[in-house]
Formats: C-alpha cells, sequence, structure tokens
C-alpha cells in the first residue's frame, strides 16, 4: 500500500495518547493501541505507560524475543507514524541483536543456574549446621556472614530471572523464583520486577527511575531539592527539613544504611502485595514470604542469647548490603535527567546512564554479571555468561556512534558515588540558597 493511502499520524497526534485508558505506541512505523493489554501485560503497566505516545520500537526488541511479534498485530489499530525514521545508532543497535540472536546467544544460558542453586543449597545448610550444632559465637557470626552471602547469590539468580527463562520450563522459572527470591530472602519476585522494569526503562529519570527515588535519605541531583514527583510511587518526594539534614550527611551515612538496605526491600515486598496493585501469583508471593518469615526467626531464635542473635542478623544484612552498594555504583555518579524516557533516544539515554566495573573474570561471580552494565542494559535478556564476550562489540557500537561508555574499577566506582552524595549534600548545607548556585548549569546540560 501506498504511504498517501495509509492512515496516518503524526508525532504530536502520537504523543497525545499517553494517558491510563488512552495508550498508544509505535514499534517500527506502525501504531498499536495498548490501552487495554496493559492490565495482562507481563512486563507489568510501567514500561507501557513510560513509552506510551511515542515510538518504542528499540525497547520493544531489547526486551521481547522473536516470537513476540506474532501477537503485535491484534492491537494495530490501523494507523502508520508520519515520516518515521531510524537513527544510525539505533539501525546499528537492532542489527547487533539480531547477530547476537543468529549465534544462539539469548538461548544459550551455560550453567550458572545449576552452579548457583548448588552453591545456595551449600551455603544454606553449612549455616544452618552451623547455628545448631556449635557452640561457638564465632562460628555463629559466620553463620550469619554466609547467610549475607546466600541473599547476594539469590538476588543474582532473581535479577537473571527475571528478564530471562533461566530454567528449561516456565512452571520451574517460577519455582525457582519464589524459592530463591521470596522463600529463602524474602524478596517478593513480583516487586523485583515491578521495580527493576520500571528503572530499565526510564533508566536514571529522577522521577520515572524508582533506583534513584531514596529521599530522605539518598539524592544524587540537586533537582530533587524541588520536592520532583514520583511516578513509580505515585506521590511527591518532599524535600523538607529531615531530608536536608539526612541529605546533608548523606556520604557518611551511605554505607552504614547500605548495611540495613535490605529492611526497605522487605517493606517494599509487603507494601505492593497488600496494595490494590494488580500482582500475577499474589497467593504464591504472599506464601513465600510467609515460609522466609517463618524459618528465618526460627532460626535465630535457636541462638543462645539476644547478644548473639543480634550479632548474626546484622551479620547476615551487612554481607548483603554489599549488593545494595553494587546496585548503586552503577547509576549514581552516571548522567541523569527529568521526564519519561524518549524511545528515540533509548539508546543513548541506556548508556549515559549507566557505569559498567571494570575486573579480571575470575571476579565475575562477584558481581554477577553487573559489572557489565551497559552490555546488560542494552541486552537485558542476554545471559550474562555472555556479557564479556559481547563487550568489545558494544564498544565498538558506542564509539562508532560517539555514545558515552564509561567503566571505572570496583574502588573508583566507590569513589565516584561518595563524590556524587558527597556534591549534593554540601548544596543541601546551604541553608541560604536552597536551590544550589549550579541549578542553571544542570538544567542546561539535562535533556529529557
Amino acid at each position: 500500500m501506498a504511504d498517501s493511502a495509509r492512515r496516518s499520524i503524526s508525532l504530536e497526534e502520537l504523543a497525545s495518547h499517553n494517558k491510563p485508558g488512552d495508550l498508544w505506541i509505535s514499534i517500527q512505523g506502525k501504531v498499536y493501541d495498548v490501552s487495554e493489554w496493559i492490565r495482562d501485560h507481563p512486563g507489568g503497566d510501567l514500561p507501557l505507560r513510560s513509552l506510551a505516545g511515542q515510538d518504542a520500537t528499540d525497547a520493544f526488541v531489547a526486551y521481547h524475543p522473536g516470537v513476540a511479534w506474532q501477537y503485535l498485530d491484534k492491537y494495530f489499530n490501523g494507523y502508520y507514524l508520519q515520516g518515521y525514521t531510524v537513527s544510525e545508532a539505533s539501525k546499528d543497535y537492532r542489527k547487533l541483536l539480531s547477530e547476537f540472536a543468529k549465534m544462539g546467544l539469548f538461548d544459550k544460558k551455560g550453567h550458572i543456574t545449576l552452579v548457583s542453586m548448588c552453591f545456595i543449597a551449600v551455603l544454606f545448610v553449612i549455616s544452618v549446621l552451623g547455628v545448631l550444632w556449635s557452640e561457638s559465637k564465632w562460628v555463629h557470626l559466620l553463620c550469619g556472614g554466609m547467610m549475607g552471602f546466600l541473599w547476594i547469590q539469590s538476588g543474582w539468580m532473581g535479577h537473571d530471572s527475571g528478564h530471562y527463562q533461566i530454567m528449561s520450563r516456565p512452571g520451574f522459572n517460577r519455582f525457582a523464583q519464589v524459592l530463591t527470591g521470596n522463600c529463602l530472602a524474602g524478596i517478593s519476585i513480583a516487586w523485583w520486577k515491578r521495580n527493576h522494569n520500571a528503572h530499565h526503562i526510564a533508566c536514571n529519570s529522577l522521577d520515572f527511575d524508582p533506583d534513584l527515588q531514596h529521599m530522605p535519605f539518598f539524592v544524587v541531583s540537586s533537582k530533587f531539592f524541588g520536592s520532583l514527583t514520583s511516578y513509580y510511587y505515585d506521590r511527591k518526594m518532599n524535600f523538607d527539613a529531615v531530608s536536608r539534614f539526612l541529605v546533608s550527611n548523606q556520604h557518611w551515612t551511605f554505607y552504614p544504611v547500605m548495611c540495613f538496605a535490605r529492611i526497605n526491600l522487605f517493606a517494599q515486598s509487603f507494601a505492593l502485595l497488600l496494595s490494590n496493585k494488580k500482582v500475577p501469583n499474589r497467593g504464591q508471593e504472599i506464601l513465600g514470604l510467609l515460609a522466609f518469615w517463618i524459618w528465618y526467626p526460627l532460626l535465630v531464635s535457636c541462638l543462645p542469647n539476644w547478644g548473639e542473635r543480634m550479632m548474626f542478623v546484622i551479620a547476615s544484612f551487612s554481607v548483603t548490603g554489599i549488593q545494595h552498594v553494587q546496585f548503586c555504583l552503577n547509576h549514581f555518579a552516571s548522567s541523569v535527567y527529568i521526564g519519561p524516557p524518549s524511545g528515540n533516544d533509548w539508546f543513548g539515554k541506556q548508556t549515559a546512564g549507566t557505569l559498567d566495573i571494570q575486573c579480571s573474570p575470575w571476579m565475575d561471580w562477584f558481581h554477577g554479571g553487573l559489572q557489565f552494565q551497559i552490555e546488560h542494559h542494552l541486552f537485558p535478556r542476554l545471559p550474562r555468561c555472555h556479557l564479556r564476550k559481547i563487550s568489545p562489540f558494544v564498544k565498538e557500537l558506542c564509539k562508532k556512534h560517539n555514545l558515552p561508555y564509561n567503566s571505572a574499577s570496583f574502588w573508583k566506582a566507590n569513589a565516584m558515588t561518595i563524590g556524587t552524595l558527597r556534591a549534593a549534600a554540601l548544596q543541601a548545607r546551604d541553608l541560604a540558597n536552597p536551590i544550589p548556585k549550579n541549578l542553571v548549569w544542570e538544567a542546561v546540560n539535562t535533556h529529557g
């Protein structure tokens, strides 16, 4: 059919369809009405809400396997996007993704899942037996640390299983998710997927990315001083006197707070499951969390006194705090922006908002794939065993299109993160100038 005979819609008209009950997106120039599909979308409602009213092709190909294309036609509303063009960066990105698919990289998952589950089982058995059979407080302290390390490993599995199928069948995949996430770690996999999908789609958007919304404890930009509205939590993030005090000291409190950041994940899990939001398999999720809150307190109660019980809990929380720090390193010191993600520069926003961690191959187990954060954000369905392999191709693509590819050592990334927190803390302390002096510079240099 000739373009002139098609029903077409302009970018401006498409942008007007971005409200609840009226959500349209464009994929490769065809316009789809996803207003009803949003209720059943496996990735949740937030990605569709964030990208509604614009072209979402890059995000679609990043998060969906080839078989997903066959389901699009039922949502096609008959319109085509006027003047639809594809940037050279997007063309090369989609070509690279297609090459990885032809190589079978998305299907070859290696043995990470088997090794991780065996490792988790060993850590669990040793930790429990150490508590039950030993009378040494030092053994109990070590067991608490091992429990924290178990939670780190379960976190990597939960992260992987939220992006792609880590088991041979969907049912087995779901079992692994609930077992390692809800039952063993006390974290709802439904909450994790909802939160993490929102983060990936709106990477480093101050008002759309929940992974940057830690008021009143932390802010990474002075823009939070204007009390931004969170489109993830549907509330205003007030920068009040309490927030100012906590933020003013955030570069000192960062690591101590990370030692107990897991408490927030516990609270967020229950908050979602007890809310009126649609949660798939809510019953399974709640039962999994109840299982954790039975076995973990019971295990702690087996210790001989309250001193050792507190020591065990603090050790387990502090060790798993390493993982919470790792989550922050990849984004806190990277470029940020205000507003929803933009489909026409999705590739660039992902690279600008992420930081790779330089490490030797023998340390890959420690980072769980997050050391290749840029690669992971561009190809989220790719098993982590292939991220090091594709890294040179991603570097070359970024260099070709003059896009950032930032990386730093683990220690340098920590220094950069603390530097970002310190800069915002010093601005928050300026009581005479509640709006920082460099806010204009930030506004000019922020896009979105």
